[in-house]
């Protein structure tokens, strides 16, 4: 129902900020309250999970973030306090790594997740993380091209290989061509 809220922090506690927005105050769940500081004026991107017994709002700072969020919880026993552990101690770029990469190593280190978890995440998941919004991993130029190379119909395993090898700081319509001479190799 929500895709972003945007507002002031009013309230930070363990798990949660407070969400001032026109007067209505937002508690929202989120990763990692403590990089948030009272009176800072934020956007949060919104996941609300309606259930028998309760209505959540969970928060994140980019669309990426909540996105991989998501993903998490749709796998057969992660659930959302679990997800949010894993986002808290990891990047979207390092968990989307190792779970393409299937290192279910670097997957146990984060709470409540053990060999069994980290398994069936990697089974779920591997080769349908889309990474062409990660704000983490790309400019806008990269994001472009990663755009371009869908709508040609390379598939993201493709797409991320050549876009690691690609220089950022050239144009868009070079870094195109340069990605288009590396998927024909």
């Amino acid at each position: 129902m929500y895709s972003y809220i945007k507002g002031v922090i009013s309230e930070i506690g363990a798990d949660y900020v407070t969400l001032d927005n026109a007067g209505v105050g937002y508690k929202i769940n989120t990763p990692n309250p403590y990089q948030f500081h009272i009176n800072d004026i934020v956007t949060m991107h919104i996941y609300q999970k309606v259930a028998e017994d309760e209505i959540s709002l969970y928060g994140f700072t980019t669309s990426d973030e909540r996105d991989l969020f998501l993903k998490l919880i749709s796998v057969n026993g992660i659930g959302p306090k679990s997800a949010k552990a894993i986002l808290a101690a990891g990047s979207v770029s390092s968990i989307t790594s190792a779970i393409e990469q299937g290192n279910a190593k670097f997957l146990q280190k984060f709470p409540g997740i053990g060999p069994k978890a980290s398994q069936q995440i990697i089974l779920d998941l591997q080769g349908k993380i889309d990474l062409s919004g990660t704000a983490g991993l790309r400019n806008d130029s990269i994001a472009e091209v990663d755009d371009a190379l869908q709508a040609l119909g390379y598939n993201q395993k493709e797409i991320r290989k050549v876009i690691a090898k690609l220089d950022s700081s050239k144009p868009t319509s070079e870094l195109v061509k340069d990605a288009l001479k590396l998927m024909l190799k």
